[in-house]
């Protein structure tokens, strides 16, 4: 039987993903992969949708009875973090109290940045968007601000928008860590995580050591993206701790879902459960 596998269709899932799809990691399972925003896979998985499956981690608190976080195949990193966007108009002022912001779903790790940011100035009303629809939407007024990820940091110019704050800076300046966005997931009792992580670092590796043998999936999925964007995008996404999550990383995700719970943002998770499997 297939293995179950969710992920999105970004350039640094489909990259990393790439060898384990087209049945090129030995001894892995056939993979029937399922492509969705990072917001639908959160809600999916708390319904045990997948076997393997891309979430945030600020989702891991409502996730981790049904499953194992792996140490790869995440995003995690430095210089990689939202973006808090407005129209030039509003440049300049980080109070968003009153303002309208959109956001690309309520549990991603971003949002959870945001909120943990804006703690003492907190905006008036908080939109739900599609990610595509939030750059367009606070160019055209529809929103005071948005709160965007990925290749958007690459093309919000594009829209006529101003970066306000980058909030892995701030994070990265308040806790020396790396921020931990998107992790990969093993649902319990149905994938070991042992053999899970293995077929994934193989993923990993054969892509860095074949990144052109990539170019076909990646660039099918990248809606439209244009071929340097995906180039930085993967640069960006992908390094050392999508093959090891570490020590540091580990650091990071205990810090992120520590403070969330210390302000009532999350629940509260025993340390073992939010501790990546290791071997």
């Amino acid at each position: 039987m297939a293995l179950s596998l969710a992920i999105s269709p970004c350039p640094n899932d489909t990259f990393v993903f790439h060898a384990l799809v087209h049945g090129l990691v030995p001894g892995a399972p056939a993979v029937d992969v399922t492509y969705a925003d990072v917001d639908v896979t959160n809600t999916a998985a708390e319904r045990g949708a997948y076997d393997l499956v891309k979430v945030s981690y600020a989702a891991l608190p409502w996730l981790l009875d049904d499953y194992h976080l792996l140490p790869c195949g995440g995003a995690l990193g430095r210089g990689c973090g939202p973006l808090v966007l407005t129209r030039d108009d509003r440049a300049g002022n980080a109070d968003l109290t009153g303002a309208t912001v959109a956001v690309p779903g309520d549990r991603t790790t971003a949002y959870l940045l945001f909120r943990l940011w804006s703690a003492q100035r907190p905006p008036a009303r908080i939109e739900v968007v599609p990610f595509h629809e939030i750059m367009p939407g606070v160019a055209a007024g529809r929103y005071d601000a948005g709160l965007v990820i990925h290749e958007a940091r690459f093309t919000y110019p594009r829209h006529g928008l101003t970066a306000l704050v980058d909030l892995g800076e701030w994070w990265e300046a308040d806790t020396g860590l790396p921020i931990p966005l998107g992790a990969i997931l093993a649902r319990r009792g149905a994938v070991d995580p042992a053999e899970a992580t293995g077929w994934i670092r193989d993923s990993v590796r054969r892509a860095w050591a074949d990144p052109a043998g990539t170019d076909d999936y990646v660039l099918a999925h990248a809606q439209e993206m244009e071929r340097d964007v995906v180039d930085r995008h993967i640069a960006l996404y992908v390094n050392e701790f999508t093959a090891e999550l570490g020590a540091e990383g580990q650091a990071a995700v205990d810090a992120l879902l520590g403070r969330a719970s210390a302000a009532g943002l999350t629940p509260q998770i025993s340390s073992s459960r939010a501790t990546a499997w290791t071997s």
